[in-house]
């Protein structure tokens, strides 16, 4: 029952978002600000799935200058977790076909995101250089998931190099954001789905990289991720832990 009740809270709050999101950036489309702002809209959808996301950024993250942002991109869920980090101007960059999605894909154009068509080999291609574009003209920040598909409870599966050769063509550094495990965890028929801790890192400096060390750029972000997802796990299993051993003694 819980489920059901969450699934219609749910689908008539993203209704309601995407409808009226996309009237008010009519007002002003394709201004890349919109993303945080219904990004933050969507994260608000957390309680409703029984989870408690607790944000952290690295000081300054407010004032930090255009930059790409690498995320671990593990289910569905990362709308509600990952989405209450992101900093204005920040645009993501999704498939073509989303903006066919119902409400949904017209409030994702219109707040400035990018679209390429994946799949379309010759233009797929070109993402780098329509990344590096919109840094430059647009003076944005963009947002990729570097794993180029949901882990889906696999651990953090190994980057791709786009978000990488994109940095290092725009001269821009990387901002790692970790998201603590997700997968297994939200049950829709249990009312409290526990803690999800979201950390952005301080930017990763891509100066000493040249274009010939791309793949290393990569590896040494992943494992920095890496590292740091593990404590953000152990630190929530460890919290938890304690709520639970809290609670059964004020029984």
């Amino acid at each position: 029952m819980l489920a059901i009740v969450r699934f219609i809270i749910v689908v008539i709050y993203c209704i309601l978002v995407c409808i009226f999101g996309s009237i008010y950036c009519l007002f002003s489309p394709r201004n890349p600000r919109h993303v945080a702002t219904f990004g933050h809209l969507f994260g608000r959808l957390a309680p409703v799935f029984g989870l408690k996301v607790e944000t952290r950024l690295p000081a300054g993250a407010e004032n930090h200058p255009t930059a790409i942002y690498i995320g671990n991109h593990q289910n569905n869920y990362d709308m509600v977790t990952a989405a209450n980090i992101v900093q204005p101007p920040t645009v993501t960059v999704g498939k073509k076909s989303l903006v066919w999605i119902p409400f949904f894909g017209q409030l994702y154009w219109l707040t400035g995101n990018l679209l390429i068509d994946r799949d379309n080999r010759a233009k797929a291609h070109g993402t780098i250089s329509q990344v590096v574009d919109q840094i430059r003209k647009r003076n944005v920040s963009i947002w990729m998931f570097p794993e180029g598909t949901r882990s889906r409870g696999r651990g953090l599966l190994p980057f791709k190099t786009g978000a990488f050769h994109a940095a290092i063509a725009a001269g821009v550094p990387i901002i790692p954001v970790c998201v603590s495990n997700t997968s297994n965890k939200i049950k829709l028929n249990r009312w409290n789905n526990g803690l999800v801790i979201v950390e952005m890192l301080p930017p990763v400096d891509i100066s000493a990289y040249g274009k010939d060390q791309v793949r290393k750029l990569a590896t040494d972000c992943r494992e920095l991720m890496m590292a740091k997802i593990d404590e953000l796990n152990q630190e929530v299993a460890a919290r938890e832990a304690a709520g639970k051993s809290e609670k059964n003694q004020a029984r």
